[in-house]
């Protein structure tokens, strides 16, 4: 059982309650948990404070657009505003900011610290999801929450610890998640389905991605995947990130990373997974980061997509070689 921290609850919603501007802004490329977190957040803002001007930002995804509408604002016409920042550690990859005024940070976080410290900082890497850190919030706190914001933060916990099945998943996560299945009246079934429904051109990529990976002798899978493959099946740039959970439980797979080509900003975008090596501290060393098993990175020169590779290569020769000690 988690100590819930109510003198820090008290602190963040003291905080949000002094000030009328409020921007929640989360990671670039998000996932289920930004967005429903974001949304979520916004909403039980908005309910226990109906006229403040409280928005979510950051580009919308359209295959998540079941999780409801991200706001857009001029965050310019913006003064003083207090920015709450979600479910990403540092600065470089937070989304929609860059032309904020802002004066106080509110935190709230479940990768390991990295340069964004908050006024109040809410920093844990002991939970499932940001998703399930604001539900305990809310529940712990004068917020207020209605089963449109119980369904996004369920959402979020369940997309992020993969149906419960990831190693960061804990008996709080199973608490939260009955809390907000018993007071709120979830009707899950449907949810699954927004989140799992795929087409079959998805089944498809999944396919090309097993018939081309190659796994070395270490165990480690990786891909560089072709863009034309991706528009050839109508599919948008988010396939990758949603593909790579899919390779969990392979028994020859201790490591797996794919690579795409973000033509728009000139930068390819790797996806790491793991079951068992500590990938985060490889993905920082290129412009990446996050958790120890799940994590990502952003290269701008090509020829440094196989140091990547090589260095997962050396971390799984590594890890094998302490599990035959």
């Amino acid at each position: 059982m988690f100590a819930i921290n109510k003198d820090l609850f008290k602190q963040i919603y003291k905080l949000i309650k002094s000030y009328n501007n409020i921007v929640i802004a989360r990671h670039i490329g998000p996932d289920p948990d930004a967005i429903g977190s974001q949304i979520a957040l916004r909403d039980s803002i908005k309910l226990t404070f109906p006229n403040k001007n409280v928005y979510a930002i950051g580009a919308g995804v359209s295959r998540f657009k079941y999780l409801g509408s991200l706001d857009k604002i001029d965050v310019t016409t913006l003064e003083d505003s207090l920015l709450i920042v979600l479910d990403v550690p540092n600065f470089i990859r937070v989304d929609g900011i860059e032309d904020l005024k802002y004066s106080k940070i509110i935190k709230i976080d479940h990768h390991p610290k990295e340069d964004i410290v908050g006024d109040v900082d809410f920093t844990s890497n002991n939970y499932s999801s940001t998703a399930e850190m604001i539900a305990e919030l809310i529940l712990n706190s004068k917020l207020m929450m209605d089963t449109n914001v119980a369904e996004s933060l369920f959402m979020g916990i369940v997309s992020d610890s993969e149906r419960f099945l990831f190693r960061n998943t804990t008996v709080h996560t199973f608490e939260i998640v009955i809390r907000l299945l018993k007071d709120y009246q979830i009707d899950f079934l449907s949810l699954y389905d927004k989140l799992y429904e795929k087409g079959f051109n998805e089944c498809k990529f999944e396919a090309y991605i097993t018939d081309n990976m190659t796994i070395t002798e270490n165990g480690l899978g990786y891909l560089i995947i072709d863009n034309n493959e991706i528009e050839k099946l109508g599919l948008d740039s988010s396939a990758a990130s949603v593909a790579i959970n899919k390779f969990n439980f392979i028994r020859e797979l201790y490591c797996w990373c794919f690579v795409t080509y973000d033509e728009r900003n000139e930068i390819y975008k790797v996806n790491i997974r793991s079951r068992g090596p500590v990938v985060n501290e490889v993905a920082a060393n290129y412009h990446g980061g996050g958790h120890a098993y799940a994590s990502g990175a952003r290269i701008s020169k090509k020829d440094d997509i196989d140091k990547l590779i090589n260095d997962l290569d050396k971390l799984c020769s590594d890890y094998l070689g302490k599990e035959n000690e």
